[in-house]
């Protein structure tokens, strides 16, 4: 189910809401009317927990297949209502967003999850973010930096809620972060994972594990001697472990209440 995250499309830019989505193979682009797409959690071993996906794609597109969909169906069937957010690109070109739109797109999201828990069967204490890649770096922002909010007046939903997730699992994140980063004790629990050999992206994980083991702040780390970018869900890859890599999110999250143990038996991977 796709939920707009604005009724009439981003304020200011209303008129680009009906430019069509562009998406083949495995990404999606020209997203003007940032959205959720909502996977419902299997009842059989729900708990209330939710989790928003944010994608990469370099901020140019969207991967949406197995960085979104596919991920969402493998929380779903494990009981964890998921969200694959549709986000506007900072750098595709020709559009006229930045960084700070994507960021308002995920912490809109945010309270949107929460402020219709109920409907979407959620305990709005309970909604994380998984971020892969560029998502990585939204995600981090999300968890980390200070709310963005958006130029205006903005509307109820700007108001309501709180865009602070409560869990957050990032994958082979980028470097790109928020200006301000607040760590510590308090900060909420995070998974970080990537391969030693990602050239891209395993000093800015490892960095931002140093950054919140310094802090204080829950932590996990998961460094793979190999893997490359990219190897998400383990969907496309001959490495056994990160076949099993899925296997570290369920037992991270079934320690923290997130998840109900009894779902990793029964549930079918998407792989």
């Amino acid at each position: 189910m796709r939920i707009a995250l604005w009724e009439a499309g981003v304020p200011g830019f209303e008129d680009r809401r009906d430019i069509p989505e562009v998406s083949q193979d495995w990404w999606t682009k020209q997203i003007n009317d940032p959205s959720v797409h909502f996977y419902a959690a299997d009842p059989e071993h729900a708990n209330g927990s939710a989790v928003l996906i944010m994608p990469g794609g370099g901020h140019e597109e969207l991967v949406t297949t197995t960085e979104g969909r596919d991920v969402a169906q493998w929380f779903a069937a494990r009981g964890v209502a998921a969200f694959v957010l549709y986000y506007r690109l900072a750098r595709e070109e020709g559009a006229p967003w930045t960084i700070e739109d994507a960021r308002q797109d995920a912490e809109r999201a945010m309270r949107l999850i929460r402020r219709d828990a109920g409907e979407f069967g959620v305990d709005p204490e309970a909604v994380g973010v998984m971020g892969f890649s560029a998502g990585g770096e939204l995600a981090r922002m999300t968890l980390l930096s200070p709310p963005d909010p958006p130029e205006g007046e903005g509307d109820a939903l700007d108001a309501s809620g709180d865009p602070q997730p409560d869990f957050g699992i990032l994958v082979f994140p980028g470097p790109w972060a928020g200006e301000v980063e607040e760590i510590g004790p308090d900060t909420v629990p995070i998974l970080l994972s990537t391969a030693a050999d990602d050239e891209c992206c395993a000093q800015p994980t490892i960095d931002i594990f140093v950054a919140l083991r310094a802090g204080g702040a829950p932590a996990e780390l998961h460094v793979y001697q190999e893997g490359g970018h990219a190897y998400n869900m383990g969907e496309a890859t001959d490495l056994v472990s990160l076949q099993n890599w899925p296997g570290t999110i369920e037992d991270w999250m079934i320690d923290r209440g997130l998840m109900v143990a009894e779902a990793r038996e029964k549930a079918v991977s998407p792989q």
